[in-house]
């Protein structure tokens, strides 16, 4: 009777162990990406179905350019004379307006050149005079035709000198018509031939500047544009008028938004067209040269989409959840396309178009598969 016991529990213990091996086995075996939520988890995960649905998305196309700047819009300003700088209160950043005063330049032959146009002025009278007294003694034949033709001669070499002056002192920055013996200065000012921002300042104070030198470089912010690079193939769909958004490396939070205004008609040897894009508000951190991104709005195309929340990564790669009914839920690998006001595009979703898919709290569901596997 004794044996029949022992014999009885072994049986026993065997079935059970066989039992929880099977059970094991088939916990082991339950694929990784389903999720059953209890009553109180479904209460609490705020988790929402719907289904797949049609709406306009508009695609981005990714391009990068730089700052750029139309040659009547970008001015360096130099001195024709020469000089030593005297004075300047410029800054890059700074706005100046059209005649403002924006250097002062001394030297001593801006003295000479006054000095020579006054004294040219003061004897060109004697010259005149001269002149006027042969030209009626020549009509009387009292005065020979060689000397009317010296006075003449003298008159109009002192004509061309004094207006050759005034040329001179024109360029330098001083009006000949103020000019006397009492406005004689050693000093010349320099002023902003446009509205517009210092980009750049290449001299200081005690310099002496030739007239080859560059002083500093204004930029007229009117039309001030980007310049982005496009790859042949995607210039189908660029067009006079688009919108786009750009932002700089540093600041990408930063956007910029503008408009397509010009395609260049050639493509270059390494398949690229330059395209130009005006801002819509001129910011003055914007400089020519500047490496900027851009994302060019494409036209919208009718696309199956899921909202934003309703996707989820994981390990690199996208995922929506299918409801399955009864708080069962099984996770589905996706390919994205574009998102817009809030919603994202779902790639070759026609196996999902009939289907119940979680439109909100999908986060909630991978975590908690995430739990079950880390268990």
């Amino acid at each position: 009777m004794k044996n029949l016991f022992i014999l009885f529990t072994v049986i026993f213990i065997g079935v059970s162990c066989t039992s929880s091996t099977e059970t094991a086995v088939q916990q082991q075996e339950e694929p990784d990406d389903k999720v059953t939520l209890t009553e109180v988890q479904m209460k609490n995960s705020g988790v929402q179905s719907g289904k797949v649905i049609q709406m306009e998305i508009a695609s981005i196309l990714k391009a990068n350019g730089r700052i750029d700047v139309p040659p009547q819009n970008m001015v360096s300003v130099s001195v024709p004379l020469g000089g030593y700088l005297k004075s300047t209160k410029l800054l890059p950043g700074m706005h100046v307006n059209r005649g403002e005063v924006i250097a002062t330049i001394e030297d001593n032959q801006y003295i000479q050149i006054q000095q020579d146009y006054l004294t040219a002025k003061a004897q060109f009278g004697a010259n005149e005079s001269e002149y006027n007294r042969q030209k009626e003694l020549n009509v009387s034949k009292a005065s020979s035709d060689k000397v009317y033709e010296q006075a003449k001669s003298v008159y109009i070499t002192q004509r061309i000198l004094i207006k050759s002056l005034e040329e001179k002192l024109k360029l330098i920055g001083i009006n000949p018509a103020k000019l006397n013996e009492n406005t004689i200065s050693k000093s010349i000012h320099v002023y902003s031939p446009i509205n517009g921002f210092v980009s750049k300042v290449n001299v200081n104070i005690g310099k002496y500047i030739t007239p080859s030198d560059v002083l500093f470089e204004l930029v007229n912010p009117d039309d001030i544009h980007l310049n982005l690079k496009i790859f042949e193939k995607d210039l189908d769909q660029i067009y006079i008028g688009q919108h786009l958004v750009s932002y700089t490396n540093s600041n990408p939070g930063k956007k910029y938004e503008g408009n397509i205004i010009l395609i260049s008609k050639d493509v270059s040897v390494e398949g690229i067209t330059e395209v130009h894009c005006h801002f819509d508000n001129f910011d003055k951190s914007l400089l020519p040269g500047m490496y900027m991104n851009a994302e060019v709005t494409l036209k919208s195309k009718i696309r199956n989409v899921l909202p934003e929340e309703a996707v989820v990564r994981f390990e690199g790669k996208e995922y929506v959840f299918e409801d399955l009914g009864s708080n069962n839920f099984q996770m589905v690998e996706v390919r994205i396309g574009e998102s817009e006001k809030g919603f994202t595009e779902i790639k070759e979703a026609d196996a999902l178009l009939d289907k119940k898919m979680v439109t909100k709290g999908a986060y909630t569901l991978l975590m908690t598969i995430k739990n079950i596997e880390e268990d």
